[in-house]
């Protein structure tokens, strides 16, 4: 299990040869990998601001948060209000990962909201009217980060030509729209794949189905984001649990 322990990154300038803000590039300039993300999906929409505090007490690097519109996938969940609001009760960065049609119309009011990174999908239709390249530049210059993702029966050829643009790529180990659902595993052979193409510079994120087990398959594959759910915010110890995720064991 030692090869799973989280390792201690110096800073880095980021991929484009451009100084971030340090409150805008942990993905950048990461403090240590892996690094752990829970996704307010999973949190108890009734506290959300208090659960996404918790989340930071407990350890957590970034906090995950899924858009979906009801359309890319049959699910409806937050806008850019809900990550302005988080943005006033966390200090953690919002991974906004961006499960919707036309990820073009809402880079804009993501960014304005707090927002310091967005991750689109190359399945995403709306990208029949904006290329991925541009969508991409767009992200980068509103001075955020910019991930693509795959589904989970998308190849990782699909994004090749973008692997030299993007800051993040983010694997589905489930397909997208609902929590809860049990890891794919042959998603990790897309995780070795990818890591193998990027540069130790950018981050190859997995998402879904993570659990202890999961986790530690994910992290020996090349993945170095681990996105949980409710393996986080339904467990009695959530402190302990984003540490063993992390691959620190307690003694």
């Amino acid at each position: 299990m030692e090869s799973v322990s989280k390792q201690e990154l110096p800073g880095n300038p980021g991929i484009r040869g451009q100084e971030i803000p340090m409150n805008s590039s942990i993905f950048l300039r990461p403090p240590h990998l892996p690094l752990i993300a829970p996704s307010i999906l999973a949190a108890d929409f009734a506290r959300l601001g208090e659960e996404a505090m918790d989340a930071e007490r407990c350890g957590a690097d970034l906090l995950h948060v899924d858009i979906m519109d009801g359309h890319f996938v049959p699910n409806l969940t937050m806008g850019p209000d809900l990550v302005a609001a988080l943005a006033r009760t966390t200090r953690l960065t919002q991974d906004v990962h961006m499960m919707i049609t036309d990820p073009q119309d809402f880079i804009k009011p993501f960014i304005e909201a707090g927002a310091s990174h967005l991750t689109f999908h190359i399945e995403a239709p709306g990208l029949k009217k904006v290329s991925p390249v541009d969508l991409i530049k767009q992200i980068h210059d509103l001075g955020a980060t910019a991930g693509v993702s795959l589904n989970p029966e998308t190849p990782p050829e699909a994004i090749q030509h973008l692997l030299n643009l993007v800051d993040v790529v983010l694997v589905m180990s489930v397909h997208p729209g609902f929590t809860g659902q049990n890891f794919i595993p042959e998603s990790l052979e897309k995780v070795h794949w990818l890591r193998n193409r990027l540069s130790p510079r950018q981050r190859l994120e997995i998402d879904g189905g993570i659990t202890i087990r999961s986790a530690h398959d994910a992290l020996e594959a090349g993945a170095d984001v681990l996105v949980a759910g409710a393996a986080i915010f339904r467990a009695s110890q959530r402190a302990q649990t984003i540490q063993i995720l992390r691959g620190d064991y307690p003694r």
